[in-house]
């Protein structure tokens, strides 16, 4: 796999200001080129509570090195004699001091660095220690990378899912947010430093190097903690309404600086998209922005995202991820479809407010294609891949799937009920600059709509695959149309699949119809009012619903037919009449003589023919159904 990712992120790179598509940002999201993760939460790190980092980092982008002075308060969970912390043993610790104090410790070889604390420390208590280290990372990692960008050294990192400890020693564990951090780049003077939160100031050092200080202060998860170093021209724009206006700031390589603005221009009316349907950008206070790095792709660092390119999906990915990945972090790597299928929605919600309900219809049909290339795979990533970053980047399932699934939510609740639901759940003050899973969010939807969705979460959430539809409509006559439904699974851990199913109906005079079938079993009839005859239907003409190799029938028992069309009394001398069948119109009835020329037209069904000579005629009766030829004598 790691080679397969390679190619691709040269494919990536070759065509930095494309348009990204999903599996770009997957690929970023996901970090690293590895199948498997050894790694996972570190069952030694649950006994505290991380609430401050002081993190000190002098780099240089030339040099595949870190030196770092990382200071730590935390809170004791548990009574504790030993601290750890996750650390590679790629890096070597030279020192940990609690109040000056040198204090002894230990690389185990097990990527943990284990401080032995001067005296028990009681539950409820806090500490700090200091810990400097120095080393190269690993490369292979790609946690802390540096690169080359038009011949200029460029250093980056990203930690999703589990490669903070790669460069620093941390905490990393999705359920122990950091309140509050203050990170110091020490870098060659020649170069320019990002990382989350506000620059605060720029120091210089006397020896061809400064520090860059930012401020950080909003609880933030390690694997949304980044820095990058290199020449970068700083762009800086305006967003939000006052009194919440703030800063968006942007990093770019100064070849393409010019072409990146005019990319980035759409980042304002994204941004005024977003918070009009959600609520104010959570993280006002300080900033937000963008820093160029040298994937393709992006990755949503807190208040930075880092970015390969400026495509309008990928900028409205990252800033979406924003709401629902930062502010709100998904509480687990199972729940991570909260993350990533909310943000690839928001890249929907882009289009079909920028450009119109067909090109959201054809949006989302490209997921479903997607989605339904293979039969299996749940939305929910199950324990038994919980350390296969592969699957919990999946761009089919966690992403396209993620998101499909977020759209049958607003179908099913209503747009009303749907968006109301997700501010809710934002303003959640247990949620917000915390964690959720995924029966946090089914419970706020439930609550606003006063309706149960353990079905729909059990069928579309946690197990696998999507319904084919078999739909059967006739015409009953009275204005009524019958529809008979049924289903078949993909992947049978479902039985069936409950949902709403959009029907669209047509007539033959150009009528249409919009109608919702609530199918919850199998060769379930329905019987709809439509006042016209219909002619053809469409299943989910606006792409509502994951389905796939679908099948509509129109049966043709119940139309009606030109061939009852009746002409009486004939012979005639002076009245004929029209027996048309219900349903059918006439438009205009023609007669002609026996060598073809027209003698008399009439779009009536009740004919005067008194004024024809006695002899033989034909007649074409044009319906909305056809023509119908009628021999007729006059008498």
């Amino acid at each position: 796999m790691k080679n397969n990712y390679l190619f691709a992120f040269l494919l990536c790179t070759l065509a930095t200001f494309s348009q990204t598509t999903t599996f770009e940002i997957a690929e970023a999201e996901m970090k690293s080129a590895s199948q498997l993760m050894a790694f996972a939460t570190n069952p030694n790190t649950a006994n505290y509570d991380v609430t401050y980092h002081k993190l000190e980092f002098t780099v240089n982008p030339a040099v595949l090195f870190i030196t770092g002075k990382v200071t730590t308060t935390f809170t004791a969970l548990a009574n504790m004699s030993t601290v750890t912390f996750d650390l590679t043993d790629e890096l070597t610790v030279s020192s940990v001091t609690k109040n000056g104090i040198p204090l002894s410790f230990v690389q185990n070889g097990n990527n943990e660095l284990v401080i032995t604390l001067p005296a028990m420390q009681i539950a409820g208590t806090s500490a700090t220690v200091v810990i400097n280290y120095s080393g190269a990372p690993a490369q292979g990692e790609d946690a802390f990378t540096i690169d080359s960008h038009d011949g200029t050294p460029v250093l980056y990192t990203l930690s999703e899912p589990y490669g903070a400890r790669d460069w620093w020693p941390c905490k990393q564990d999705l359920n122990d947010k950091i309140t509050a951090i203050d990170v110091y780049i020490t870098a060659p003077s020649i170069y320019t430093s990002v990382t989350n939160g506000l620059e605060i100031a720029q120091t210089s050092n006397g020896n061809g190097t400064k520090t860059t200080h930012f401020q950080h202060n909003y609880p933030i998860p390690a694997y949304l903690i980044a820095i990058a170093v290199t020449n970068y021209q700083v762009f800086t724009q305006t967003a939000g309404t006052a009194p919440n206006e703030f800063p968006i700031v942007n990093y770019l390589y100064p070849e393409n600086a010019e072409s990146a603005q005019n990319s980035l221009a759409v980042t304002l009316p994204i941004m005024d998209l977003f918070e009009d349907l959600f609520e104010t950008y959570p993280f006002a206070d300080e900033k937000y922005g963008h820093a160029q790095f040298g994937w393709g792709g992006g990755m949503e660092h807190t208040t930075v995202s880092f970015m390969g390119s400026f495509g309008r999906g990928l900028i409205a990915h990252e800033l979406g991820h924003h709401w629902f990945g930062n502010k709100v972090t998904c509480a687990s790597w199972n729940d991570i479809w909260i993350n990533e299928g909310f943000a690839t929605y928001m890249e929907g919600l882009v289009v079909e407010n920028f450009d119109g309900e067909n090109a959201f219809i054809n949006w989302k049909d490209g997921l479903i294609w997607n989605i339904t290339s293979q039969p299996g795979g749940s939305v929910y990533v199950p324990e038994s891949d919980i350390l296969n970053v592969n699957r919990i980047f999946s761009g089919r399932l966690s992403y396209n799937k993620g998101a499909m699934v977020v759209n049958m939510l607003r179908w099913k609740l209503g747009d009303a009920n749907f968006f109301q639901g997700l501010k809710n759940f934002l303003a959640d003050t247990d949620l917000a600059f915390a964690y959720a899973g995924t029966e946090d969010l089914k419970t706020h939807l439930e609550t606003i709509s006063d309706e149960s969705l353990t079905e729909f979460f059990d069928d579309w959430v946690y197990k696998q695959g999507y319904p084919s539809y078999s739909i059967e409509a006739q015409n009953i006559g009275n204005g009524q149309v019958k529809f008979i439904v049924n289903q078949t699974q993909s992947h049978p851990s479902v039985s069936f699949f409950e949902m709403r199913l959009p029907v669209r109906v047509y007539g033959n005079a150009g009528q249409e119809m919009d109608l919702v079938l609530n199918n919850t079993s199998n060769n379930q009839q329905f019987i709809e009012n439509v006042p016209f005859l219909v002619t053809s239907f469409d299943f989910d003409p606006t792409k509502e619903i994951i389905s796939q190799n679908n099948v509509t029938i129109l049966s043709t028992e119940g139309f009606p037919s030109v061939n009852e069309l009746v002409l009486f009394p004939n012979p005639s001398s002076e009245i004929v009449q029209l027996k048309v069948p219900q349903d059918i119109k006439v438009q205009e009835v023609i007669f002609y003589n026996t060598i073809g020329q027209i003698i008399k037209t009439s779009t009536e069904t009740s004919l005067n023919v008194a004024d024809l000579a006695s002899g033989v005629y034909f007649v074409k009766v044009f319906t909305d159904f056809g023509v119908k030829q009628i021999k007729f004598v006059k008498g």
